[in-house]
């Protein structure tokens, strides 16, 4: 692979600006992987849905996103980061228009497809135009503010779902990302740079082998259940793994300009990082739809009272995350996140254990705040700890394959979620026979028989231990972190520069 050194930041470039107005688009394309959750209920009444129709909504804008972001990362490097940008939020607020306009589950379904192929050109140039425009010294903090945005947008989105749906329709969930989006436009055509371009290749079997995977092996784990695990759905998860299997090969064995440079992963940390926010993803994805259903369908909460629910999670992650972020660069990595991923395992077990009918709303607050405290521990330093010590050639494939590990994590946990809930829906009502409809009891009206809430309650607790699960899996990665060999973001000037780092 030729190797182009980074070029050098124009003297007029401000960083500073230019990370503010990325970060209002990256805010938005993150909120609406979160958003759908609180309004799950109202959409399964207004447009007569099932729960995994309703989830198909968000796996299907996850899907859209996580398949191309490995190869828009070097569309980005090849015709501009910034244009292909601008191009992704204009597709990403006209199809949050057309998901406002439709009147059906599946029309809803294919302009979200629409909206993750926006946010999917977005995202990889957020993080690589970072890298490219600030110093050494200042990298680092600036890679904390992104890596926080994440962390925040994760939690914000169910508290905006809730009150938009609650106060203007759940329309509103996508018709506010159209004024945002055209903010968001505006100020980066002011205030972000136009940086040099790269000649790539591009590496289309394997966004075809990657993507053919990905589409195949979540939807026979989401649709699994539902059809019983017929022959033909194992086929489709065994022929995604094939898949999947076939791309890691031809990654190793293509020598042109593979999507995936494995070099990359000789870099421990990197590798661990990634294996941290795949499993941050999954919980992102998957931990509000047994919640906010719960609230709705037992509490008999409105929307927006549900979401509140996510506010004291929300604002400890925002109180935390500058202090967090001063952490980075003087305690071990191994330190800060596995006291994050070990409070958020906490938070989670204690909040599944309370998921019952007669629930103490302000214990399950605690719960919420213990995990806000540990996600803060999370989302930022391992943003930053990833592409620490990558050469600054690969800032563009590192940021691709870290922000599409993210969302395969997404779309896994998403696919879980959505099985998992059906299959102990089923399980527990199964007592009732055929007289009980258990999709119209998770809609957006309180259920009323006590028995049945009891169930329903029971249902979304056994759901809720997948993400207990996943934060475990996430503290053990981190134990493999090593400290970081080279100060990477909080080099001193005079520094021995990234790109003599080779890892290819």
């Amino acid at each position: 692979m030729t190797q182009t050194a980074a070029p050098q930041t124009p003297a007029d470039v401000r960083p500073w600006p230019a990370l503010f107005a990325l970060v209002i688009g990256f805010f938005m394309i993150l909120v609406d992987l979160t958003i759908v959750t609180v309004a799950t209920p109202t959409l399964i009444d207004k447009l007569d849905a099932s729960v995994n129709q309703v989830v198909w909504v968000s796996s299907a804008y996850m899907l859209a996103y996580a398949v191309p972001v490995l190869i828009t990362g070097r569309l980005g490097d090849r015709f501009g980061s910034k244009y292909l940008y601008l191009t992704g939020l204009t597709v990403f607020t006209l199809a949050s228009l057309w998901c406002g306009l439709t009147g059906t589950i599946e029309m809803l379904i294919i302009a979200r497809i629409v909206q993750g192929l926006g946010a999917s050109m977005m995202t990889p140039q957020t993080m690589a135009i970072i890298t490219r425009i600030f110093p050494q010294a200042d990298r680092g903090k600036a890679m904390a503010v992104w890596g926080a945005t994440a962390g925040v947008a994760m939690v914000v989105g169910p508290i905006a779902g809730g009150v938009l749906t609650d106060g203007l329709g759940w329309e509103w969930i996508f018709f506010v990302n159209v004024p945002v989006g055209v903010v968001a436009f505006v100020m980066a055509v002011l205030l972000v740079p136009a940086l040099p371009t790269h000649e790539h290749k591009f590496d289309w079997l394997g966004v075809a082998l990657s993507g053919v995977g990905l589409f195949l092996l979540a939807f026979g784990i989401q649709e699994g259940h539902e059809h019983h695990w017929e022959p033909w759905i194992l086929t489709m998860i065994i022929g995604g793994v094939v898949m999947l299997t076939a791309f890691v090969y031809w990654q190793a064995k293509n020598k042109n300009e593979p999507l995936v440079p494995l070099g990359l992963f000789k870099d421990r940390n990197f590798s661990v990082s990634n294996a941290a926010i795949t499993a941050m993803g999954a919980v992102g994805a998957s931990m509000g739809y047994p919640l906010m259903l719960w609230a709705q369908a037992v509490r008999g909460y409105s929307p927006t009272r549900a979401a509140l629910l996510m506010v004291p999670m929300a604002v400890m992650s925002i109180l935390l995350a500058k202090q967090v972020g001063g952490l980075t660069d003087r305690l071990h990595p191994r330190q800060i996140m596995g006291f994050g991923f070990a409070a958020s395992f906490v938070g989670m077990l204690t909040l599944a254990l309370q998921l019952k009918p007669d629930a103490n709303i302000w214990l399950l607050c605690v719960s919420m705040v213990v995990i806000g405290i540990g996600n803060a521990f999370i989302w930022a330093p391992t943003a930053a700890t990833a592409t620490r010590n990558l050469p600054m050639h690969l800032a563009g494939a590192g940021s691709g394959v870290y922000n599409a590990t993210r969302q395969v994590g997404s779309v896994m946990g998403s696919a879980a979620i959505a099985v998992i809930m059906d299959a102990r829906i089923s399980h527990h009502f199964a007592e009732l026979g055929s007289n009980v409809q258990v999709h119209g009891e998770a809609g957006a009206q309180q259920i009323k028989d006590p028995h049945v809430a009891d169930l329903f309650s029971q249902a979304m607790s056994d759901a809720v231990w997948l993400p207990v699960l996943l934060f475990v899996i996430g503290f053990v990665a981190v134990m493999f972190y090593e400290r970081p060999q080279h100060t990477g973001f909080a080099a001193a000037p005079g520094a021995v520069p990234a790109e003599a780092h080779s890892l290819d």
